[in-house]
């Protein structure tokens, strides 16, 4: 099998001419044959100024790049998509699957014997590792690291939980415009990912557990030199790669690993895109993400990291803590120990290096966990026929359970033009309902299911009510909100047959979500729904491909026809 710069020669017909031009071409770089003889790793470059999480890759490129000619391998850069999450329109999730398939075919394409993807806002690292996986060349990933944390009037400050909650309390009329700019400028203080337990960090912190990664990189702040001596030895590693052939992602994303990624995902508290990440994933390869089985984890598996939004700290201190082995350490028997990693140890070798670090707390033991269930539960009922998932460690308790007249909004932009209505007929018991903002209703499905608080309550002191749609939300989110019910409303869901009025039921220990109405009447709803149209939006281009083949929240809303590992 072909290798280095004589890996998939350009089509001329004639494959010793075809080197040939390769050559000559790259020697234009200033390459000596020295360089070009030597096995190839492929270092991804998401660098952009629209991405201010990837702020630091072009000094993580040139770690990896040191790494990489340490080890005696040649690097060579090449530039993907970059998405960033709050830059991103309509929503970062629109333009994730562009992105798989933007780095899938860059990796087939040029010649590369390993490849290094280096990735952190909230829809990279899942692209890039879908990518991976189908073209399964031997990998690496690079989170970017999480941001320090910020102060403010002598309170640590974290993006984005407290930019929700800040922002909740100049809805509210608790903070003037001029405190919220001072705040503004705080809540960022450097470059990297959100430093709490958002998208982010879950996806960091569960592509270790998948060992696809360094012991210690999902944590590590992405200004400190740590993370950059990561970067290194994280090029070491893809050299040596390179040099072996493997491992592949085929050869680690085994039944095993994903069952260690749902158990982390529960016990970080983990983002609930997380879950439709990891179901995209999952869905490249043989193996699946069975929704019975993971709400089954959820009851068994303790939340056990203290962060925001399920509690108090940030990601620094829990990189200080002993970051993701000294979770899977306190995890013990719920961890299957003999996964195997990039590096060739087991997960039970990197467990027994994990640090202990006398008095720290943002890593509880099991007995002390800061939630004795995980962070997800998946509900089923008229209204989520085929599931719906609640971030119950994020949850207001007394909210749990609950009963509520619904309010319906039947898009983003209605719920935008209508939730300030001093008119609006609502009360803190009521239930918000939004619809039309799923993978296609939206489109791209946006993190628009943390609707806020009507204006007129967060005035009178409501906190938090129950929120449900067909959307998704941002992992730094917080309150009783039910997100990707499925069916979405678009395509015919329930979700498109409720009315203002009907009373909604969640029981979130029966795992229920259901729509008080009876079926007869359902069936005459269902019955006058109008048939479903290609909107405008969708009728040239990716958008036209978007829409043709998005799949559902269950199914990981990756595009049909990506399902499958796509080897030859």
């Amino acid at each position: 099998m072909a290798d280095g710069l004589r890996k998939g020669l350009t089509s001329y017909g004639d494959a010793g001419f075809s080197l040939f031009l390769r050559k000559a071409f790259i020697k234009a770089m200033g390459y000596s044959d020295d360089a070009l003889n030597r096995p190839i790793v492929g270092i991804t470059n998401t660098y952009s100024d629209y991405n201010p999480c990837h702020g630091n890759v072009p000094q993580i490129i040139e770690a990896v790049k040191r790494g990489v000619m340490l080890s005696g391998a040649m690097p060579m850069v090449f530039p993907t998509i970059s998405i960033a999450e709050s830059f991103a329109f309509p929503t970062s999730m629109y333009l994730r699957n562009l992105m798989a398939m933007d780095t899938e075919e860059m990796i087939r394409a040029q010649p590369m014997d390993a490849v290094v993807v280096i990735g952190g806002c909230d829809k990279t690292l899942p692209a890039q590792i879908m990518a991976a996986v189908s073209a399964d060349l031997p990998t690496v990933v690079i989170p970017v690291g999480p941001m320090v944390v910020g102060h403010h009037k002598g309170e640590v400050l974290g993006a984005c939980t407290d930019c929700r909650r800040l922002w909740g309390k100049y809805r509210a009329g608790e903070i003037d415009d001029i405190e919220i700019e001072a705040v503004n400028g705080r809540l960022a203080p450097s470059v990297g990912t959100c430093m709490v337990m958002g998208t982010a960090s879950t996806m960091a912190c569960f592509t270790e557990a998948l060992g696809l990664s360094l012991p210690m990189s999902a944590t590590i702040p992405a200004p400190h030199a740590e993370r950059f001596r990561s970067a290194e030895a994280s090029g070491r590693v893809a050299a040596v790669m390179a040099k072996a052939k493997g491992p592949k992602p085929s050869e680690l994303l085994t039944q095993a690993s994903f069952q260690n990624a749902q158990v982390v995902l529960q016990a970080i508290g983990g983002s609930t895109n997380g879950l439709i990440h990891l179901t995209a994933i999952a869905n490249r390869t043989k193996h699946r993400i069975d929704l019975e089985a993971f709400d089954k984890l959820g009851r068994e598996v303790p939340v056990l990291i203290d962060l925001k939004p399920s509690g108090e700290h940030y990601m620094e201190h829990f990189h200080h803590a002993g970051g993701v082995p000294k979770l899977m350490a306190q995890l013990g028997d719920l961890i299957d120990l003999d996964a195997k990693t990039i590096t060739g140890q087991t997960l039970r070798e990197v467990v027994a290096d994990a640090e202990e670090v006398p008095g720290q707390d943002a890593i509880r033991p099991r007995d002390n966990p800061i939630k004795s269930e995980g962070a997800m539960a998946v509900l089923h009922g008229n209204l989520a026929p085929r599931g719906a998932v609640i971030k119950q460690s994020a949850a207001s308790p007394k909210l749990l359970q609950h009963t509520g007249r619904a309010v319906v909004f039947e898009s983003v932009e209605d719920m935008t033009l209508r939730v300030d209505d001093p008119d609006l007929d609502v009360n803190a018991d009521d239930v918000l309902v939004l619809r039309n903002a799923g993978p296609k209703g939206a489109p791209g499905m946006p993190e628009a299911g943390y609707l806020p608080i009507p204006k007129k309550l967060a005035r009178g002191g409501t906190k938090d009510m129950v929120r449900i749609s067909d959307a998704r939300m941002s992992g730094t989110a917080f309150g009783t909100i039910v997100l990707h019910i499925t069916p979405e409303s678009a395509v015919g869901g329930p979700l498109a047959l409720v009315k203002n009025g009907d009373m909604i039921c969640l029981d979130v220990a029966k795992r229920s979500i259901d729509l008080l109405v009876d079926e007869a009447e359902l069936a005459k709803r269902r019955a006058a729904l109008a048939p479903a149209v290609a909107p405008d939006w969708a009728r040239r281009g990716y958008a036209h491909l978007f829409n043709e083949t998005i799949l559902q929240a269950d199914e990981g809303c990756d595009f049909d026809f990506m399902r499958g590992q796509g080897k030859d």
